[in-house]
């Protein structure tokens, strides 16, 4: 097998290190437009010297990766992508899981080479697809950017961590981020995947061409990413809530004394009972976020304040909470659950929202004989049970979309709640486990497009950060300090209409995903006595 030339790796790894550049904390979205390029010249003229023919018409002809070289080109471009973004894993672990730094590093570096096999993935589909039995066609570039959806719709639904999808890129790029209300967020990174091909193919194409096809590849990125400089009119308010920042520290459960958590009570009642809330006409709402906090729903001091609260301010109140339920078999233990209760104004506990989609090692522990040293993630409260339903709250007249932390993340998850019938999205999370890097930014960007894609107003309230309130263009309308403990006063209205994302899911990427193998198909459907390389 020929060797892969030694600027096809260069090209891969600096891919890679584009990819990580356009997320916070770094944040350069311009880049977006030409990070996935380098990747799809290295897997399009990947081998070395000796395969080079020079054409007639002053084009050089690589032979493109076979699909094992394909692979192993995406592969280190994605191992490069996860360790740059995905540093918080190391810091979760270690602080949090109370592991070594040397295994905290191994896990981190074992997360990247599982992961980076969806980049993998996309190298060897684009490999296969570009190699005929003789010969190599630019046709394959047509299916560039259907395969990398495709692979973003199995990142999503395999291994369930769909972690800065592509699109998320452009969610202050209002124009473009309104595809979204039709495809979801993969409408998105079609079009960014669109242009890196072309940029991608005018170093394919022979030279007499390469500067058109730059030039209009650039031109197309400037106009479309001008759309960030569209400002939308501001959305119409009718409805008001508080969003309580508590800010509590990720502690030991030995710390948590009852004076302690009585202080902690006392303290976010306070935040919670404000001049302009209390005994208002109309109910009002509250939000208390996801926390590390003991705030089991059986506990009588919670249930006590939270109670308080609301007859004091006439006020629905959501907060993040321990649900427990007994099971009525004295022989197995209660189920308990990552949840967010609901309290009337009158201070009565009326619904509750169990978490479904449960974060691994944090939650629960898969395959817990295998990575028993990673249960100090769960040592506080065991392992979470699964919720069944994602049917919207009842939040007086009003239906809440509540979801839970990592939840937003999940586009088809999220867009169940407005499907049926949430008129506005309440996400709590704790995001005090990331640390200082990206990860709160990345967090609050994804679950800003989940607003986008159902055209959905959506209050998100955190323990540490970032609070904010998002409106259904996805953007930050307010937004609270991070690490303080405070209130954000938030103005939103209901959304009754749905979008075409919301009633139809992910019909674009497994559209994508079709036409991809429909590309492997043509590829070996082709005839055997071609013997010229085709580049057009």
């Amino acid at each position: 097998m020929r060797r892969i030339r030694p600027n096809a790796w260069i090209f891969a790894c600096l891919s890679g290190v584009l990819q990580v550049l356009i997320f916070p904390n770094f944040s350069i979205y311009l880049l977006s437009w030409v990070a996935l390029a380098p990747l799809i010249y290295a897997i399009l003229k990947c081998r070395d010297q000796d395969v080079m023919m020079v054409l007639a018409d002053g084009g050089q002809f690589l032979a493109p990766a076979t699909p094992w070289q394909g692979f192993l080109l995406g592969y280190v471009c994605g191992i490069i992508w996860y360790l740059g973004s995905c540093s918080w894993i190391f810091h979760v672990m270690h602080f949090y899981g109370n592991i070594g730094t040397g295994m905290s590093v191994l896990l981190l570096v074992m997360f990247a080479l599982y992961l980076g096999l969806y980049h993998g993935l996309f190298g060897l589909l684009l490999a296969m697809i570009a190699a005929r039995r003789n010969g190599f066609s630019l046709r394959a570039l047509v299916f560039t950017p259907f395969a990398w959806v495709g692979v973003e719709l199995a990142r999503t639904y395999i291994t369930g961590f769909p972690w800065d999808l592509l699109g998320t890129t452009q969610i202050d790029n209002i124009p473009l981020s309104r595809i979204a209300t039709v495809t979801g967020v993969y409408g998105i990174s079609f079009e960014i995947a669109l242009v890196n091909t072309a940029v991608a193919a005018a170093f394919l194409v022979p030279y007499a061409r390469r500067k058109l096809l730059l030039t209009s590849a650039l031109v197309s990125a400037i106009v479309l990413h001008a759309g960030k400089l569209v400002r939308a009119p501001a959305s119409a308010t009718a409805h008001g809530a508080t969003l309580v920042q508590a800010n509590i520290p990720i502690l030991d459960s030995d710390v948590w004394s009852l004076d302690y958590l009585v202080q902690n009570l006392n303290s976010l009642q306070a935040l919670s009972v404000r001049p302009e809330n209390e005994k208002a006409g109309t109910p009002g709402l509250i939000v208390w976020p996801e926390s590390p906090a003991p705030f089991w729903t059986t506990d009588l001091h919670l249930r006590a304040t939270l109670a308080n609260i609301a007859r004091a301010t006439n006020s629905y109140i959501i907060a993040g909470s321990i649900g427990i339920d007994h099971t009525g078999d004295p022989n197995r233990h209660p189920d308990i659950y990552n949840s967010a209760s609901v309290i009337a104004p009158t201070g009565a506990w009326t619904e509750r929202y169990n978490k479904i989609h449960l974060v691994p090692f944090g939650e629960y522990v898969p395959f817990a004989k295998l990575f028993g040293f990673a249960s100090g993630l769960t040592r506080q409260i065991g392992t979470f049970a699964r919720g069944k339903s994602r049917e919207p709250l009842d939040v007086g007249d009003t239906k809440a979309g509540v979801f839970i932390c990592y939840e937003s993340i999940f586009p088809d998850e999220v867009r169940q709640f407005a499907k049926n019938g949430a008129e506005v999205f309440v996400n709590v999370s704790n995001d005090g486990w990331y640390g200082e890097g990206g990860a709160p930014r990345q967090h609050l960007n994804m679950a800003r497009m989940r607003a986008v894609e159902n055209d959905r107003w959506l209050l998100r309230d955190t323990n540490t950060g970032i609070t904010a309130v998002i409106d259904p263009f996805g953007r930050v309308v307010a937004e609270a300090p991070r690490n303080q403990r405070t209130a954000l006063q938030a103005a939103y209205s209901l959304e009754l209409s749905t979008t075409f994302y919301t009633r139809h899911g992910d019909w674009f990427p497994l559209v994508c995903a079709i036409i991809a193998l429909l590309g492997l198909l043509l590829r070996y459907s082709e005839p055997a006595e071609m013997t010229q390389p085709q580049l057009a």
